[in-house]
């Protein structure tokens, strides 16, 4: 609880943290009616991917400072060689980061679905992947941003490796969308997201830990 209290206390000192991804998340929605045309039945086809692959990018504009900082001021070493479980802290500073920047994002997308003409039978599904998907990127994001944490300039690196890992969570949220959109159940994609939520969160904070540990020594 100290380290999710630390992380956000931080977070709202340096509130550019949670403006710059949420910013980029706007921008990036709102650029694609611009360029392809405000036709609305090309944009609410192509509404669910613009949305995922936008909170996507912003997940990954976040992330190089998750443990980037601790590193610098040395207080992850002290974590490291705390006598708590390496994973609990680790998973506070997980959900922190989530708090940080994947909740403002799930807000907002709403209203950018609108400005998008997304069809309103899809607006369930859309919040139920987001709820479900952002954990997952900001887990699978971690363990990139562990193993990086000690390289300078590792942020070309760091999408190299998250990247490829965010794919299926993007390929089954768009699926689950467009599935809602024409009417029919969408209950086996939400079931994958979901195994890919608990898997990741069962996981990922083991492999953090390791990863830091190496990546400090």
């Amino acid at each position: 609880m100290l380290v999710l209290k630390r992380d956000l206390t931080i977070a709202m000192r340096h509130k550019d943290d949670i403006i710059n991804p949420l910013l980029f998340f706007v921008i990036v929605v709102t650029l694609f009616p611009l360029g392809i045309g405000p036709e609305a039945q090309t944009l609410s086809r192509i509404a669910p991917g613009i949305i995922w692959v936008a909170a996507l990018l912003a997940t990954l504009l976040s992330l190089d400072r998750l443990f980037k900082s601790d590193h610098l001021d040395g207080s992850l070493e002290q974590m490291l060689l705390s006598p708590h479980p390496i994973f609990i802290l680790v998973l506070a500073k997980i959900f922190a980061h989530w708090l940080i920047t994947g909740l403002p994002l799930i807000l907002i997308a709403p209203l950018l679905a609108v400005l998008l003409h997304l069809d309103e039978r899809s607006y369930t599904a859309l919040l139920l992947t987001l709820l479900l998907g952002t954990p997952v990127l900001s887990l699978l994001g971690a363990v990139g941003v562990a193993l990086t944490v000690g390289i300078k300039k590792g942020g070309v690196l760091l999408s190299l490796l998250v990247l490829p890992l965010y794919i299926p969570v993007l390929i089954f949220a768009t699926s689950a969308i467009d599935t809602a959109a024409l009417g029919l159940p969408y209950s086996g994609q939400l079931a994958i997201i979901a195994a890919l939520f608990f898997g990741s969160l069962t996981l990922a904070p083991f492999a953090v830990g390791a990863a830091l540990k190496v990546s400090t020594n």
